[in-house]
């Protein structure tokens, strides 16, 4: 079945090739015969007839460094009638830009493939939807009150504070034990965010590294160890971390066990979840995942090709 897909996204030219996910789906779709066009989430447009269009580019990928596209000429696509997959894979942050886009994109449902499916995506930030799931995860405090903050630290010391609807190791925080410039700290957030933080107590194991593991209709694909570079603790591969291969221990293996029923009813194909010290589940990233390229190159796995599988398995039962 060859299927039209459409990837909303950040632009092409702006993307490193050699780690990308969204290239690397883009690449394993062409490769199937599947058809592709990306665009830009502001120039969703719903007309007056509830017909939701795209300026898109119908394009070819490959992988050469510098020239990784061949762009065509620009095309009005309603994705609703003119495409069978709607690939939503562009960067947080999670703002009402984003939030807006989502309720566009679930208008169309009925006719196309959204990836991931949009309203659960609006539902279940990264630092939010895992909060369902607190069994698995370290005390967590979500608030502005710097008061709230000191309680919490005479129990659990030293913590990290991050903005709610942060991304990529973004401004998250250590604070010592002694509060040195907490208030300081939560002045800057209270003014830059309207939202609550998070506060976490520091994790020691987080020097061991911070695995991604992902999920695809909620089975394991893979996972990688994610190591701090020299003189950090934010292992994100954004922020200078490197990568390892690594296994899953029995307490991951249960918490993705927990979660994959949920993720696979909510439509959630491709999902990242991250966790310290093989049992402190810390995130569940449904926005705009990443880590397949690393998983695939250290386990010799396909997982963009077992994500166009879950995508082709659904795209059939809706034609059905």
């Amino acid at each position: 079945m060859s299927l039209k897909i459409a990837v909303q996204m950040d632009p092409l030219d702006s993307i490193n090739i050699a780690g990308d996910s969204s290239f690397a789906l883009m690449l394993a779709a062409q490769a199937r015969g599947h058809s592709l066009y990306e665009y830009n989430v502001e120039s969703l447009t719903l007309d007056a007839e509830d017909r939701l269009f795209a300026h898109a580019f119908p394009v070819t990928v490959q992988r050469v460094e510098g020239a990784h596209f061949t762009r065509g000429e620009q095309v009005r696509l309603d994705l609703g009638a003119d495409v069978d997959v709607v690939l939503m894979r562009q960067d947080p942050p999670f703002h009402m830009g984003y939030i807006t886009a989502t309720h566009m994109l679930e208008r169309i449902q009925h006719e196309t493939l959204v990836v991931n499916d949009p309203a659960n995506v609006r539902n279940s930030p990264e630092k939010v939807m895992v909060l369902n799931y607190r069994r698995f995860m370290p005390p967590t405090l979500v608030t502005r009150s710097v008061d709230e903050v000191r309680r919490f630290m005479a129990e659990h010391g030293a913590i990290v504070v991050k903005p709610i609807h942060g991304n990529g190791g973004k401004a998250i925080f250590r604070v010592p034990e002694s509060g040195d410039n907490l208030t300081a700290l939560f002045e800057v957030f209270n003014q830059t965010w309207p939202e609550p933080h998070m506060v976490q107590p520091f994790l020691p194991e987080v020097a061991q590294g911070d695995k991604r593991i992902v999920l695809v209709d909620g089975v394991v694909a893979g996972a990688i160890n994610r190591v701090p570079g020299e003189g950090e603790f934010r292992s994100n591969l954004a922020m200078g971390g490197s990568a390892e291969a690594t296994q899953l221990t029995e307490r991951e293996q249960e918490i993705c066990d927990a979660l994959g029923p949920d993720l696979r009813r909510l439509g959630l194909t491709f999902v990242g979840i991250d966790v310290i010290g093989g049992r402190w589940l810390t995130e569940i990233n449904v926005t705009s995942p990443t880590g397949i390229v690393a998983i695939d190159r250290f386990n010799g796995t396909d997982t963009a090709g077992m994500i166009w599988d879950a995508i082709e398995a659904r795209v059939a039962a809706m034609k059905a």
